[in-house]
């Protein structure tokens, strides 16, 4: 490796371990002040987040803003050799703007495939401990969301169904239990009613109590079974049973794409949250590559206005950039849009960008 590649190498990695940094601690400190009202309402100490809580969610926040890190990185440091005249001077030597560009590739190749490791075997578990104390950082309204009780409806399979009216995430118990089986012709097999039920986590099943069963036979009479308690498993604790918007984040890829593949057999329709997850887990970290050539094309020409104009610039597409993502999310959930195309949009439309500024710089 050339010298000039470890001197470009040592700047890239160099200023974005500074932007991490910096935006940690920044972050940090403002999430704090602004979160210990809530933290403290509910019974915690900042000091048990600091430790329980923090170290996690910063895992995911430099994951969510590592695009941003990188594209602002390479603009800062490319834009200060660039008014240093270092470039002219590479270049004038005989080396190439291809070969200037290589040390560059190599880095946000690296740090692209560090992120797409993290993304889809470690960020999941940063996420479990992040996720079981996040809900008491929000306020009263959306924390009941996760707290609190409400009504779930959901599908076993394509011929069972689940209706519960008071169901409470934390405590794994509710009341108003409604479970129901039908043949292929949609007639219905059985019924179990239930006044209350709780999760059984040691046993992995669930007490029903005050129950009523009903079997209908084929000549269209009923068998009835009722009593206080009764012990049935539905083969899936309730977190798969009854999933929420945050179980994507806490598998795995292989844990995903296994649990997404169940509920497509269970005909459920409502995946698009948890595709959005695992297509965002490959398509941010080639984000990287992209954004780091698009950072060299625009920041390796002296301008008039310097650094300043090149990070404003810089600054603003990153942003456009990665809050795309936020933003098509929510497309997809609403079925504008499917998953893998929102994911992957930024890119498409990014990346021809990228190459055609950097090729039109690498011919100047």
């Amino acid at each position: 490796m050339k010298i000039i590649d470890v001197y470009i190498i040592k700047k890239y990695l160099g200023t974005f371990g500074f932007m991490l940094g910096l935006l940690s601690i920044i972050v940090l400190v403002i999430d704090v002040q602004a979160k210990a009202p809530r933290i403290e309402s509910n019974g915690f100490t900042v000091g048990e987040f600091l430790v329980n809580f923090y170290p996690f969610w910063i895992v995911n926040l430099i994951i969510t803003f590592m695009s941003i890190l990188v594209f602002i990185s390479v603009i800062f440091f490319t834009s200060k050799i660039a008014n240093n005249t270092e470039i002219v001077a590479i270049i004038s030597s005989g080396a190439s703007f291809h070969r200037f560009a290589r040390p560059y590739f190599i880095t946000s190749g690296l740090i692209a495939v560090a992120a797409l490791l993290v993304n889809h075997f470690v960020l999941p578990i940063a996420n479990i401990k992040k996720n079981e104390l996040e809900p008491y950082t929000y306020n009263a309204k959306n924390r009941a969301e996760f707290t609190g009780s409400s009504e779930v409806a959901t599908q076993l399979s394509k011929t069972e169904y689940i209706f519960i009216k008071s169901y409470n995430k934390r405590e794994k118990r509710g009341s108003g239990f409604l479970y129901q089986k039908f043949d292929a012709k949609r007639n219905l097999l059985y019924q179990l009613n239930a006044a209350d039920f709780s999760w059984e986590a040691k046993e992995r099943h669930f007490v029903m109590s005050n129950f009523l069963e009903k079997t209908f036979l084929k000549n269209g009479t009923e068998k009835l079974k009722d009593g206080n308690t009764i012990t049935k498993n539905f083969g899936l604790p309730p977190e798969e049973l009854f999933p929420d918007v945050l179980l994507g984040q806490n598998k795995t890829t292989p844990e995903l794409l296994t649990f997404i593949h169940r509920e497509q057999e269970k005909g459920n329709a409502n995946l698009n949250t948890y595709l959005n997850e695992l297509y965002q887990r490959t398509s941010m970290p080639f984000s990287v590559i992209i954004l780091t050539f698009l950072g060299l094309a625009l920041a390796s020409e002296k301008k008039r206005g310097g650094l300043g104009v090149n990070l404003a610039i810089g600054i603003a597409l990153a942003f456009v950039f990665v809050f795309s993502f936020e933003a098509l999310k929510v497309v997809s959930e609403n079925r504008t849009l499917t998953p893998m195309v929102a994911m992957w949009l930024p890119n498409m439309v990014f990346g021809p960008i990228a190459l055609w500024l950097y090729f039109r710089r690498a011919n100047q």
